[in-house]
């Protein structure tokens, strides 16, 4: 991909992955190919949606089933979010989780 092709890219989804990631995620995109890319990029998840699973869903863990954190997701169901604790802290957390985990399935993806 060209530089240009790189800096739309990012510039189109930099509210979807953490800012320490794009210099990772820049390198690997500048030998990737544009659809392949696209493809990384179409797979995020949002940080709306997460904070509203992580609100009503919360003490069920579906917020940590949906990025792949299965032993969490458990603990937070058996445990009823932390008697609500643990759900209420993971709606103000969600979207920089969210952010960190887009970023590293694009490095994997790519």
């Amino acid at each position: 991909m060209t530089k240009e092709q790189i800096d739309q890219l990012i510039d189109m989804n930099c509210d979807k992955i953490s800012p320490e990631y794009v210099p990772a995620i820049r390198e690997r995109l500048a030998d990737a190919d544009e659809g392949i890319a696209q493809a990384a990029f179409a797979s995020c998840k949002g940080e709306i949606l997460m904070m509203v699973m992580a609100g009503f869903f919360g003490c069920y863990g579906v917020d940590r089933f949906m990025l792949g954190e299965v032993g969490l997701g458990v603990a937070k169901l058996l445990t009823c979010g932390g008697c609500g604790i643990w759900a209420m802290i993971d709606s103000f957390t969600a979207p920089a989780r969210t952010r960190k985990y887009n970023s590293e399935k694009i490095l994997s993806q790519l």
